[in-house]
């Protein structure tokens, strides 16, 4: 098809937002959704929605596999055995996957695979829209969310939205009053980690700019 087309002149589908060109239409539906934050795939069970059918399958598998396997220090069943050996050194403390780098252990191989990304360089996970790489894919999901617009995060006291969790959490705390970082100098206490970061400044003599 992309040959054929070589031939006829006929340009490939194109996306209108960034200009990146495609070898069938399908691919770029799926590719608009990142601008668009369309997701057109939803879970019966539980309402979660997907931009792409193979994550709805994926993540279906969440509710259709039957849990057989259960820890005995906190009874949380696992889909297979694997994941509850790796859930039992949270209970263990157990780090057998440690960096030839740094030597900082982990508890499961993935962490130390993420972990060893930081001492490579590599960036494995790149953004359709602006071609920014990342080293976890999690993150790029977050960035994903830049683009496209999507804040699944909301406050159940004013509504307002965020594109991460984190950003939810601490912004609780607005209504709250929580002040869950604290000094360990003074005692002061504070909403956010950064601000507790900048006030320790003071204590150590560091400028704040």
């Amino acid at each position: 098809m992309t040959h054929n087309r070589t031939h006829s002149g006929e340009r490939p589908p194109t996306c209108g937002v960034c200009n990146k060109a495609f070898n069938c239409r399908s691919h770029l539906i799926r590719h608009q959704r990142l601008h668009s934050g369309e997701r057109p795939y939803k879970c019966e069970v539980c309402s979660k929605a997907f931009r792409n059918q193979s994550n709805l399958i994926q993540h279906q598998r969440i509710h259709s596999v039957e849990r057989l396997y259960s820890c005995e220090v906190c009874s949380k069943a696992f889909r297979n055995q694997r994941y509850l050996k790796n859930h039992r050194r949270i209970h263990s403390g157990e780090h057998p996957y440690t960096c030839a780098v740094c030597n900082k252990a982990y508890s499961c191989q993935t962490s130390l695979i993420r972990h060893q990304r930081l001492h490579s360089g590599e960036r494995p996970y790149k953004c359709e829209v602006c071609s920014k790489a990342f080293s976890d894919k999690s993150n790029l999901i977050q960035h994903q969310r830049i683009h496209s617009g999507e804040r699944p995060y909301t406050c159940d006291m004013c509504n307002k939205t965020f594109i991460r969790k984190n950003y939810l959490i601490a912004h609780q705390c607005i209504h709250s009053g929580a002040r869950p970082y604290s000094c360990e100098v003074c005692k002061r206490a504070f909403c956010y980690q950064s601000s507790l970061l900048n006030h320790r400044r003071i204590h150590s003599g560091a400028h704040l700019y």
